[in-house]
């Protein structure tokens, strides 16, 4: 079977990793919503959630139906924590773990924001292998070969994921703020020659950080620090746009037939309507990545 053309546009692909807690619930429904309605042309991006054991009976529960209907979960053998072991079990377990190797796998927090094809673009032109890439601490630093990377979200190639499952340093020490001791396994075994630290594309919400943050921008790939609903608000309306590039009027034709007009902007980078109730006549059409339904004007003026 001869490869279509998206499948030959593809590049690379990426692992996303969102470390969270089993009893987030809403916050993985949420960010399923946020990162379904992305993509990228020229990568193959999967979107995972990572969780320790499970230790409720609800869990158990609740989650089996999560894995069964979304099967974006990976559960490791660890004790939740935030600095003892969750990310080294994270990596070191992947090559084990997963049906086949990414290029590049990324530990992203819960409260922050990717933009997917952004990511991608900037991904491109770098290394597939002994790469570290993220926005690089202190937050002052322009220079990715000191310190490390900052939780928000830091991307590794798949050679060192190998690495920090075979390698005795990782193994070694796993006790203390682990987006820290990455960097420092690093150093120590002289690996990631390859270091991109992508400033000011990534960086925390407007006054959550002091210098780490500053006003969200056309460049950006990642925003940290969305504790609260009005912020995810704001940064949403900002790249998603949901309210500037969709205009929209409607007119009930019946219980389930609804009749619009769409005007569109000149940008299309999510899905802006949702329409739960079925509509006769409609094209279902692409554009960048994302799917609309458009109704058939001359068909659906038919019995005004």
């Amino acid at each position: 079977m001869s490869e279509t053309p998206a499948r030959r546009s593809i590049q690379f692909s990426l692992l996303i990793g969102i470390l969270t807690r089993p009893d987030k619930y809403d916050r993985r429904h949420f960010l399923r919503i946020v990162y379904g309605i992305q993509s990228s042309p020229i990568a193959n991006i999967d979107v995972k959630f990572i969780l320790c054991n499970l230790t409720k009976a609800e869990q158990k529960v609740f989650i089996a139906l999560e894995i069964l209907r979304f099967n974006d979960i990976i559960i490791l053998n660890c004790t939740e924590n935030m600095n003892n072991g969750k990310t080294y079990s994270y990596f070191s377990s992947l090559p084990h773990i997963l049906l086949h190797p990414y290029d590049y796998v990324m530990k992203a927090d819960d409260d922050v924001y990717i933009r997917l094809a952004p990511l991608a673009l900037s991904l491109l032109p770098l290394p597939r292998f002994d790469l570290y890439y993220g926005f690089v601490i202190p937050c002052s630093s322009m220079n990715p070969y000191v310190d490390y990377m900052s939780g928000m979200g830091f991307l590794l190639s798949w050679d060192l994921v190998e690495w920090i499952g075979k390698s005795a340093i990782p193994k070694n020490d796993t006790f203390g703020p682990e987006d820290k001791l990455v960097g420092k396994w690093l150093n120590l075994g002289k690996m990631a020659r390859n270091r991109f630290s992508n400033k000011p594309a990534m960086y925390d919400y407007p006054g959550t950080n002091g210098r780490c943050s500053h006003e969200l921008i056309p460049e950006t790939i990642a925003v940290h620090r969305l504790k609260r609903w009005d912020q995810w608000l704001h940064m949403l309306s900002e790249y998603c746009n949901a309210t500037r590039v969709w205009q929209m009027s409607w007119k009930v034709l019946s219980p389930v037939v609804a009749r619009h007009t769409v005007r569109e902007s000149k940008e299309l980078s999510c899905i802006k309507i949702c329409i739960g109730s079925y509509i006769p006549y409609v094209d279902i059409w692409e554009t960048r990545g994302c799917t609309f339904i458009q109704a058939r004007k001359q068909q659906m003026q038919q019995g005004d």
